[in-house]
């Protein structure tokens, strides 16, 4: 693995959201000197917090799998994530309801999950999800080490044999055809394939492979951070700070000072010059690039995964049909994905995720009311309506997705929102993300692996990236190992996965989660 040249004892973190916070945790347990810079007035990036009339509002990700490469993060300083945060295990992981009126309780424990596809689709289908689930549990063993928590310095990396094991299990083949050998009910074949709208393909077009992402969600286990998602970069920054590091935020990078093919400083807004040894760049990836001066040449522009609108609603009521985590599938599917990945139209029969943390954390609203985050994938903003359109499209787009709410079964919900913000595209944009998305890079092959944006910066001796726009990619739990995987750049120190921690593992075999809690609002 190459690492970055000459001294690395002070390092300089730009960007506080979990990669940089991730980078940050492990430098110092390496024995590195930290400074963080972030423009935002605290830590998080994407994963943030907005408060609003008494409501706290997670503005980035609402679903946490994998929960221990948090805690290696921890590890790294002689801490753990379960001194900070209070990890509730989601049962279901998920609540899916379909267009038909029917509805399924996902769950991560295996028996639990056969017997709730044998009520749902019966004995067959059971039996295929069992199958299945082997299938998954051996597809992530085939890629985490080899594939995912590991520094590319070029494509040759991918001549293992791991390699030969993914194309056994078929991880070339098409997701949608993948799932179908195991699962002939097309509602089940949804829920084990929307995942790969996370990665920016659709199930028709991704790569099998990708279904290691289902394994996240549908064995591995699904968790809250109690206080909500902010909880963990809290966490990571506190831990970090009394580790030792220097975090600064209303801090933003305005500058690189380089010379001899290193960069000497970073350059604040302020007119502040923060020397360094090496740096890190975890911000967007265009505002990586602008303080690099330059983009890398690719043989093919890069293409972004489809963007989202998202309601967050403060309401004074709730609905006990929802769970923690409810998706809730439009009848349409091909058509869907070629509306948000292709024609650039918004989705005529929208499939959502509406999240409601205040099933498990009633403090996030004030007494008596309800948090609800009802997502909407969308166009980004290179194939559908630009950012500016939205101004106007934003307010007439969020009053259908409201009517189709209660279409849906959510009654009086226009009626009972008592706070709320509207997310789009725009806002995306304003943030910094490319093509306006929030969740960046597609997936797409020539995007995966070692054919995305390499985190070791060519031209520069000591600048690394880390985030979701570059390896391994987008979500939480890579965005965590990017963050791993930056630091091993530095450090030269180990990658892949760390000796187990004290938090809940992915199961080699089904892992009944603790539940605490209930998806009871009351």
């Amino acid at each position: 693995m190459r690492t970055v040249a000459g001294p690395t004892d002070h390092v300089v973190v730009v960007g506080a959201g979990l990669s940089g916070l991730a980078c940050a945790l492990h430098l110092l347990g390496a024995g590195r000197r930290v400074t963080v810079v972030e423009r935002d007035a605290g830590p998080g990036g994407r994963a943030g917090r907005i408060q609003a009339g008494g409501y706290h509002l997670d503005t980035g990700p609402t679903v946490l799998t994998m929960p221990h490469l948090a805690d290696e993060a921890f590890a790294a300083v002689g801490d753990s994530l379960d001194r900070h945060v209070e990890l509730v295990a989601l049962h279901p992981a998920y609540r899916a309801c379909f267009a038909d009126g029917t509805s399924l309780d996902v769950h991560t424990d295996g028996e639990a999950m056969e017997a709730e596809v044998r009520r749902f689709a019966g004995p067959s289908e059971a039996a295929g999800y069992r199958r299945l689930r082997g299938w998954l549990e051996r597809l992530h063993r085939a890629q985490m080490r080899r594939f995912i928590d590991t520094n590319f310095d070029s494509p040759f990396g991918l001549l293992h044999k791991d390699l030969a094991r993914l194309a056994a299990l078929g991880g070339f083949g098409r997701l949608d055809r993948r799932i179908g050998r195991f699962l002939t009910d097309t509602r089940l074949q949804r829920v084990f394939s929307f995942q790969s709208l996370y990665a920016g393909v659709a199930p028709a077009r991704a790569l099998a492979a990708y279904a290691v992402i289902a394994y996240m969600d549908t064995v591995a286990g699904v968790w809250f951070p109690r206080g909500g998602m902010y909880a963990l970069p809290r966490a990571m920054a506190d831990a970090a700070a009394r580790a030792g590091a220097d975090l600064r935020w209303a801090a933003e990078a305005a500058s690189l000072e380089r010379s001899a093919g290193r960069v000497r400083a970073v350059r604040l807004a302020s007119g502040e010059r923060v020397p360094c040894d090496a740096v890190v760049l975890s911000c967007e990836l265009p505002a990586a690039h602008a303080l690099l001066g330059r983009a890398p040449r690719r043989p093919l522009r890069l293409r972004h995964s489809p963007s989202a609108v998202v309601l967050h609603a403060g309401t004074d009521r709730t609905w006990p049909g929802l769970a923690h985590h409810t998706l809730s599938f439009g009848a349409a599917w091909e058509r869907t994905f070629d509306e948000l990945t292709r024609t650039g139209s918004l989705m005529s029969d929208p499939s959502l995720l509406i999240t409601r943390p205040t099933t498990h954390d009633p403090a996030l609203a004030p007494p008596g009311r309800h948090l609800h985050y009802v997502l909407a994938p969308c166009p980004n903003t290179a194939v559908g309506p630009s950012a500016p359109a939205w101004r106007n499209l934003g307010t007439r787009y969020r009053d259908s997705l409201v009517a189709e709410l209660e279409r849906r079964g959510l009654d009086g919900f226009a009626d009972s929102v008592r706070e709320e913000l509207l997310v789009t595209p725009l806002d995306w944009t304003a943030q910094g993300h490319a093509a306006g998305s929030p969740f960046s890079v597609s997936h797409t092959f020539a995007q995966t692996g070692p054919f995305r944006p390499r985190n070791l910066v060519r031209g520069l001796d000591n600048a690394v990236l880390a985030g979701c726009g570059t390896t391994p990619g987008v979500g939480v739990p890579t965005v965590l190992i990017s963050g791993k995987l930056a630091a091993a750049r530095i450090t030269g120190g180990p990658q892949g996965p760390a000796p187990r921690c004290g938090l809940p593992q992915p199961p080699a075999v089904p892992l009944t989660p603790t539940v605490a809690g209930t998806d009871d609002p009351s």
